[in-house]
């Protein structure tokens, strides 16, 4: 009803017209002969009442096939389309409905092109990245083969260089995968004590070199999340971690659990983040206020988690006092078998 509404006030004014004439009509049979006119007053109401309701209805349904025939043109705004919608308009308004309908193809145009050099680009890096990683697999091989005939220090540097290099390939993929349109997440039940323990493992090198102690408040529960999408997550926080590491660092992971949902949390006892920076650490590109690693940081780290966090369901906040530690708190929900 509100939607004819709508479709009437246009014809507003032709409706009054047609009511003031239908009025004159009125006026004059009265002035012609009054008795004739009192006669056929139950006529002239009902025929009036007729004539604007067939009128009404006829520019409604007008109206509503030319909204229709509009709103399909917009999804497909190709020529078969326009002309059926040009045949319910005027000739100004064809005129304008073909212009707006050419520039909606060469826009469509342009879009598939800029998809298809998307496409190029994530597939190239993909396949760069999967290329980089055999220069990467003959250093690993190099390293457990030949580790014992290599000094300590040497040995160390190249496992530290070696999972550096593996850390930014794996941001690089992350990233060209968000931007894209697919995704392969496999999401099954994970023990969350063994993605730490996968992830601690990775950045091992990282967090000797720093000197970091380990802390494990957890048992063996459960989360349903992807193991990948995951143990990236868990990375990048890691890293983030070891980045801004002060002397005798400390990385604490402990866990809460509710009956809505499960919440991890990773903290260190590094610089923390001041209290206005805190809404932004999450912000592509953002590096705050922490010091002279500042110039070494990209602010791509808790970006990528928090997008990846959000392809898994899992919601992220960061908590932190300035110069007493920063804290990751990942919420996991409860999900029924």
């Amino acid at each position: 009803m509100k939607r004819n509404g709508s479709y009437l006030r246009q014809y507003l004014p032709w409706l009054g017209l047609l009511l003031g004439v239908d009025a004159l009509a009125a006026l004059l049979l009265w002035l012609a002969d009054a008795r004739a006119f009192v006669a056929m007053t139950a006529v002239i109401v009902l025929a009036t009442v007729f004539l604007f309701a067939g009128v009404c209805a006829v520019l409604c349904a007008r109206s509503k096939r030319r909204e229709q025939a509009f709103m399909t043109f917009l999804t497909a705004p190709d020529a078969e389309h326009e002309q059926a919608l040009c045949r319910l308009l005027s000739a100004n308004e064809a005129q304008s409905v073909h212009l707006l309908g050419e520039t909606l193809r060469a826009q469509q145009q342009a879009i598939a092109q800029l998809q298809t050099q998307m496409d190029d680009y994530e597939n190239y890096v993909e396949l760069w990245a999967h290329e980089v990683k055999t220069p990467l697999a003959l250093l690993t091989l190099v390293l457990d083969n030949r580790r014992d005939t290599l000094p300590e220090a040497v040995g160390f540097k190249l496992d530290y260089v070696r999972n550096r290099m593996q850390a930014f390939i794996d941001q690089m993929l992350y990233y060209a995968r968000l931007r894209g349109a697919r995704r392969d997440y496999r999401f099954e039940r994970l023990t969350l004590r063994g993605c730490i323990d996968e992830v601690l493992d990775d950045y091992r090198p990282l967090l000797e070199e720093k000197g970091f102690r380990v802390e494990i408040r957890l048992a063996d529960e459960t989360v349903f999340a992807d193991r990948r999408g995951l143990c990236f997550l868990l990375g990048q926080v890691v890293s983030n971690s070891v980045k801004y590491a002060l002397e005798k660092p400390v990385l604490t992971f402990s866990l809460e659990s509710g009956d809505a949902a499960t919440v991890l949390s990773v903290r260190d006892n590094g610089p923390g983040v001041r209290a206005c920076d805190l809404p932004y650490v999450f912000e592509k590109g953002f590096t705050g206020d922490s010091g002279h690693e500042k110039n070494k940081a990209t602010g791509m780290g808790l970006y990528l988690a928090r997008e990846v966090a959000k392809d898994l369901g899992l919601t992220l906040t960061a908590a932190s006092d300035w110069g007493a530690g920063f804290e990751v708190r990942v919420t996991f929900p409860v999900v029924e078998e």
